[in-house]
């Protein structure tokens, strides 16, 4: 079992950045492919970034959405998960999760995840 907790959230203006983290308070983040979700009011989960247990160039998927502004990238060694976030906008602001799945079954589809975060919230100002 593996407890997540992000950090990093808070309020920016448009067109600036923040940098989410999720740290494992136990396990091992190294054992999963992991991921990035978002929802913002009124929304369903949507499938931000994710990444897989090894972090290897060409293992990372990104919504069209965040493309070019986002990127997902893991330190093991850390225990950690972090979502770079830049040129951000109004229609960014949502609670950002991370999650977990297994080695090599990390898709865009929320049910795949079985371990989550509390969440973060990001709020972007025009």
């Amino acid at each position: 079992q593996v407890l997540l907790v992000e950090s990093g959230g808070g309020l920016v203006q448009a067109g600036g950045s923040l940098r989410l983290s999720c740290a494992a308070s136990t396990g091992i983040i190294g054992l999963y492919d992991m991921a990035w979700f978002r929802r913002a009011p009124a929304n369903e989960r949507e499938f931000v970034a994710s990444i897989n247990w090894q972090g290897q160039s060409g293992t990372t998927y990104y919504a069209d959405s965040v493309k070019g502004r986002f990127t997902i990238s893991r330190d093991n060694a850390k225990n950690t998960l972090f979502l770079q976030m830049n040129s951000l906008s109004p229609e960014d602001t949502a609670v950002y999760y991370c999650a977990a799945t297994g080695r090599d079954r990390a898709t865009s589809q929320s049910l795949n995840y079985y371990y989550w975060g509390p969440g973060t919230q990001v709020t972007v100002s025009s």
